[in-house]
């Protein structure tokens, strides 16, 4: 028996050693992402600086570098600068495609782990893991809503930007109003620009005497579509339909706003999983490669405040 507990002690003692040594394992990563440069990018920059706390917290030899740059050749650029400090892996959130495929492809030639975020690179065959939202699904969700709950009536849509993640948002929600007695009166494009979208919903109201619902495809245009609203003293619009999950959003669905009783999730907190599953890469032993697309979850009353982070500055 004695014989035996203590080789149960030395079994125990080995496993804990073993284990802390794993624990002590150095690992470098770098996170390269736009600057703030709008309320999106701002909280993907919070839940990138949020996340990168915590997991050094919880593994010691751990090190993330979080690097924001305002353009695609600044980032480039920072691509370099990071790979040359001798990184293990990269999580980024590229600018734009065309432009960061070939500085990434670089990265990757060195032996580095690459995780790309929601902009998807011209070459996909790069990246060891893809962590994106939901496009179609962000459009179809929201013309899902429309079709149950307004029935019929008059709709203008604000788009984003004439890109990729534009076109599968807006082919979603045309597909979701198919066959339903709801009219698109125009589309127009609102740059995911606050002063833009109020640019345009200001022509909307000038140009049609009655709009049952407004859909923009990002919550920082929604912002200027309720303050076009709000100035042009317009009691016609019943609906609002935003995206992303921006805090002040959410905070209106969570207090019963009339005007805005959905969201529908984008969240720039991606960043922070797709931190956390590189991580799972070098930690936990967790086979990670692939693609994770988030829901586009429908947040409501009943559910906002699992969303809603007050700290953070979208």
């Amino acid at each position: 028996m004695r014989k035996l507990l203590t080789s149960l002690c030395v079994a125990t003692v080995l496993m804990t050693v073993g284990a802390f040594a794993q624990e002590q394992k150095n690992v470098t990563i770098a996170v390269s992402i736009p600057a703030a440069d709008h309320g999106w990018t701002g909280g993907v920059v919070y839940h990138a600086e949020r996340a990168k706390v915590a997991l050094e917290k919880l593994h010691p030899g751990l090190k993330i570098v979080v690097k924001t740059s305002p353009d695609g050749a600044s980032q480039a650029n920072a691509l370099e600068d990071l790979t040359t400090q001798g990184i293990d892996a990269l999580v980024t959130l590229p600018h734009n495609s065309d432009e960061l495929t070939d500085p990434i492809r670089q990265v990757k030639d060195k032996g580095v782990f690459v995780t790309v975020v929601d902009r998807a690179l011209s070459d996909p065959s790069i990246q060891d893991l893809y962590v994106a939202g939901n496009n179609p699904e962000l459009g179809r969700v929201a013309g899902q809503y429309l079709k149950d709950n307004l029935g019929t009536g008059d709709v203008v849509v604000i788009r984003g930007l004439p890109i990729v993640i534009d076109e599968e948002r807006q082919k979603g929600f045309d597909e979701a109003i198919a066959g339903s007695n709801i009219k698109v009166l125009d589309k127009q494009f609102g740059n995911w620009s606050r002063d833009d979208a109020f640019r345009v919903m200001q022509d909307y109201l000038s140009k049609f005497p009655k709009i049952d619902a407004v859909w923009c495809q990002d919550d920082d245009m929604a912002v200027g579509v309720l303050e076009a609203i709000k100035q042009a003293n317009r009691s016609d619009i019943k609906l609002v339909i935003g995206g992303a999950g921006m805090k002040e959003m959410i905070k209106k669905v969570a207090d019963g706003d009339q005007l805005m009783p959905i969201n529908v999730l984008y969240p720039p907190s991606m960043i922070a999983t797709a931190l956390e599953l590189t991580v799972a890469n070098f930690y936990d032993q967790i086979p990670v490669r692939g693609s994770y697309v988030l829901d586009a979850t429908l947040v409501t009353k009943d559910n906002a405040n699992e969303f809603y982070f007050p700290d953070s500055p979208f």
